[in-house]
């Protein structure tokens, strides 16, 4: 899929990040586009701003990702309007902080109903519409947390592993049955998003310090941009690659955890406390 114009490209988590900023840039390659969020007010500046930045067309929409009755009738009233499906981006995500002992249950069923079952809900619905199309591409939003695991996010490790395992084997369903549609996991690091401040917090972390922490992850972990973020994965897209990781910082601990083996585990509890509070 070398050329995204006049593409029907449907992009959940589309009010702010990652997905507003994949909305932006597709919009200036000529793309439909098909934006969902659960921030009202997120969704309406994504859309207003898709619209000056050339996008054919742009169909904006609330959605929880969660429910899966509500996606798969957003998905056919989307193949309704535009005739067809062809781009599938999963990018709706939400974070989680805290150890697994004090985490509940309600807590991680939220997540798990977002980061994974939101990831499900919207490949099922919509995979029927991507094959249909006869030119379709599947993204999902994993993490680099799902390639490695790290202190206080395990509900967040298992959603994002749990989207990679989904991910790449369904890539390979599609190739066995040589169904024409392509799919690509994506694994960003430090991302200037929104994500880690407005993640859940079951640490027992008091309000000034959880943004102080919040602050240090803006100013000293998330050094890539939402923009750049957006231009790496839809390279990915047009190369039809497998996996794409997006930050040098997913590329070096991605090394590091392959060279190290699960000896990674030693490391990153010593030391990875230390670098994500300020």
């Amino acid at each position: 899929m070398k050329n995204l114009a006049n593409k029907v490209v449907v992009i959940t988590g589309a009010g702010s990040g990652i997905g507003r900023a994949l909305a932006l840039d597709l919009a200036a390659r000529g793309s439909i586009l098909a934006l969902s969020d659960v921030v009202e007010a997120g969704l309406a500046e994504t859309t207003h701003r898709a619209r000056s930045a050339g996008a054919p067309a742009v169909q904006s929409e609330l959605l929880d990702v969660s429910d899966r009755e509500a996606v798969g009738r957003y998905a056919e009233s989307i193949a309704a309007r535009f005739g067809r499906v062809n781009v599938v981006i999963n990018n709706a995500g939400v974070a989680l902080d805290g150890s697994f002992a004090d985490v509940g249950y309600d807590d991680m069923e939220w997540i798990m109903g977002v980061n994974f079952w939101g990831v499900v809900h919207g490949t099922k619905a919509f995979l029927p519409h991507l094959i249909a199309s006869g030119d379709g591409h599947l993204v999902n939003i994993s993490s680099l947390f799902g390639l490695l695991s790290v202190p206080n996010q395990s509900l967040y490790n298992a959603s994002k592993y749990a989207v990679r395992g989904l991910s790449e084997a369904l890539r390979q369903e599609m190739l066995v049955a040589h169904l024409p549609v392509g799919v690509t996991v994506v694994h960003p690091g430090g991302v200037r998003t929104g994500i880690a401040r407005s993640a859940r917090n079951t640490g027992g972390r008091t309000a000034e310090e959880i943004q102080a922490a919040n602050r240090h992850f803006d100013e000293k972990l998330a050094r890539t941009s939402p923009e750049r973020a957006a231009r790496i994965i839809i390279r990915g897209v047009q190369r039809n690659r497998a996996r794409v990781l997006v930050g040098a910082d997913a590329h070096v601990l991605h090394t590091f955890a392959k060279i190290a083996g699960s000896r990674y585990q030693d490391v990153f509890a010593r030391y990875f406390p230390r670098v994500t509070r300020p």
